[in-house]
């Protein structure tokens, strides 16, 4: 790579972030440009729903590093403008003030935009959706004792919200079409537990049930109207329907695009010199064998970085089992793993649920036992280790030993 040829990177995201790292551990000469939608620094969502919404953290903890890091390390700010195109033939970028970059490679990290929902009174004021720092600082702004917050699609941000909601005195209720929060990720037992967990924590939950519109006065958002019909006072209304991946440019540009950009295991895209990462990407998994696209932290700290390793020419091989984290409550838990979709796990409990001690296993048949597909402890520390070599391993584990908290993950195995 010529020295003249900066590294243009998309998306003002961790995954950005990362990526500068790895890159100038090996290249401190070549130039790199970062260009950002956002007017603002890389940042980690995760802060956004969890400590800063709180109230525990100041905004600034979400940053990555502070603009004299970028100084730095010869990094060109472009904040506040976007990608319009890009061009892999010329390889270049025009952006939306109309300039154009040239690039020797270029990472796209533009990572999801979010899901509408698509009823009426979507566009009343004090309705939110939360994606961004700004979306954060506006939604934590409106929780406030007393309130009436209503809290659409019980997803990992909306139960977030709820549990910090709850935490500053608002009156929560949450509204989730399934028959239990998380359910498509979890499944319905676990998907219980945590029904049952907030509850204890004073939220009200109307599940099965969906939005038939929003109502409002002089332009404000008063009351949440059910499919069922029930009419439900709000304050304030956040949504939570999930997000998609920000694949436009790379459409556009002719890159092939299925549920995300496609890359390889070294994320490496379907044009040359061309790279994508974080939750943007579909990649190919060399540990697990399939391609996938993972939308938590954990990727976009470890893809981020697997990128950098790749544009600056190592051989990279990207195959980390997926891994995620929340916090609710007293409440702090860790997943990993990956139920690939179509399947139907048993659940297989460590420990007793209604201690909020516990794990879960989600396992499939294997020889004369199960195989581990994924596992989730609640304040149960310092396990997943355990619970990725298992996942790693796909040796037949024993059922019963699985279940039982006296035996060590270690020594599970089928014999």
């Amino acid at each position: 790579m010529s020295n003249s040829d900066p590294i243009v990177i998309v998306g003002g995201s961790l995954t950005a972030a990362r990526a500068i790292e790895a890159i100038r551990e090996s290249d401190q000469e070549t130039p790199i440009v970062l260009v950002g939608k956002e007017n603002r620094l890389p940042y980690e969502r995760p802060p956004l729903s969890k400590g800063v919404m709180l109230g525990n953290d100041p905004e600034d903890v979400a940053f990555t590093h502070p603009r004299e890091w970028y100084d730095d390390n010869n990094v060109e700010l472009r904040l506040g403008v976007a990608a319009d195109r890009l061009d892999p033939a010329n390889r270049t970028v025009t952006l939306s003030d109309g300039s154009e970059l040239g690039y020797g490679s270029v990472l796209i990290a533009t990572g999801s935009g979010l899901r509408k929902l698509d009823v009426p009174g979507t566009d009343l004021a004090d309705v939110f959706y939360l994606r961004s720092m700004t979306d954060s600082e506006k939604i934590r702004a409106r929780l406030v004792a007393g309130s009436d917050v209503v809290i659409i699609g019980a997803g990992w941000i909306g139960l977030e919200i709820a549990a910090a909601a709850r935490h500053h005195g608002a009156e929560v209720t949450v509204i989730e079409p399934q028959a239990a929060p998380l359910m498509g990720v979890l499944g319905e037992q676990i998907g219980t537990w945590f029904a049952d967990l907030h509850r204890s924590h004073g939220v009200t939950l109307r599940l099965g049930e969906g939005v038939e519109r929003l109502e409002g006065e002089d332009g404000k958002v008063t009351t949440v109207v059910t499919s069922s019909g029930e009419r439900l006072p709000a304050d304030t209304v956040v949504i939570g329907v999930g997000i998609r991946p920000n694949t436009r440019l790379a459409e556009e540009a002719g890159l092939e695009v299925d549920n995300g950009i496609v890359v390889d295991e070294a994320l490496r895209a379907s044009a040359e010199g061309v790279y994508a990462a974080g939750d943007v990407a579909n990649w190919y998994n060399p540990t697990l064998e399939t391609h996938l696209r993972v939308e938590h932290w954990a990727n976009a700290q470890d893809g981020g970085y697997a990128v950098g390793q790749s544009i600056v020419g190592k051989d990279v091989h990207y195959g980390p089992i997926p891994f995620f984290f929340s916090d609710q409550y007293d409440i702090g838990l860790e997943y990993s793993g990956y139920v690939p979709r179509g399947t139907e796990p048993e659940v297989v409990l460590r420990g007793d649920p209604k201690s909020n001690e516990f794990m879960a296993f989600w396992v499939v048949p294997e020889g004369d036992g199960v195989r581990v597909l994924a596992g989730m402890h609640v304040n149960m520390w310092d396990t997943m280790d355990a619970v990725q070599a298992l996942i790693r391993d796909r040796a037949p584990v024993d059922r019963a030993r699985l279940a039982d908290p006296g035996v060590a993950l270690t020594e599970v195995a089928s014999t």
